[in-house]
């Protein structure tokens, strides 16, 4: 092998994206659990509250500015934005004026809720004040905005309730009987 095919060779296994395991919260304490993917960006770390056994993969947009709690067992799959700020709509009314105002006119920064065990799907964009309940799925190319209930289920643009996880996973919890206990961290609650 040619010294320049075993640079390209070691450069692409370098620079490929992993899975970063563990993250510290900014309390300090380690979440040996958490696995976050080297492509995703984090904005604002420093307010971030964030559960162990949370799972964040690739190419996502994690923007904490405004305040982001993202609950133990949490799953947020790839090209994701989840967002805490918005800026579109002031550089429409302000323009050029945009740029160096303290608190323009139509910015948004509301803190988002990602609640225990929900799972985002790929290619959904959560919007700044969002809140979401327990166990709550989103279904890929989603457009979330407003307040959703434990164990819904959401798809759409915009997203609405479509659904209640906990008529899927009946099933799963009759066949297996110890999963009940541990259901969402806090045990089966029921359809």
């Amino acid at each position: 092998m040619s010294i320049k095919s075993w640079i390209i060779r070691a450069l692409r296994a370098w620079l490929r994206p992993r899975m970063l395991y563990g993250h510290r919260h900014p309390s300090g304490v380690w979440l040996a659990h958490t696995r976050i993917g080297s492509t995703t960006a984090l904005e604002s770390p420093d307010r971030l509250d964030i559960g162990d056994h949370v799972f964040i993969g690739h190419h996502n947009f994690i923007d904490a500015s405004g305040g982001l709690t993202i609950g133990e067992g949490a799953q947020i799959t790839n090209h994701v934005s989840v967002l805490t700020h918005s800026s579109h709509r002031a550089t429409r009314l302000m323009g050029r004026d945009y740029f160096g105002d303290p608190q323009p006119l139509g910015f948004v920064r509301q803190p988002t809720v990602i609640g225990p065990y929900c799972f985002i799907g790929a290619n959904s964009v959560v919007m700044p004040g969002s809140r979401l309940g327990r166990g709550v799925l989103v279904r890929a190319f989603s457009y979330v905005d407003g307040e959703f209930p434990d164990y819904a289920i959401l798809g759409g643009q915009p997203a609405r309730v479509i659904g209640d996880v906990r008529d899927g996973d009946a099933a799963w919890i009759e066949r297996h009987p110890k999963a009940a206990a541990t259901y969402c961290g806090q045990g089966w609650p029921g359809r």
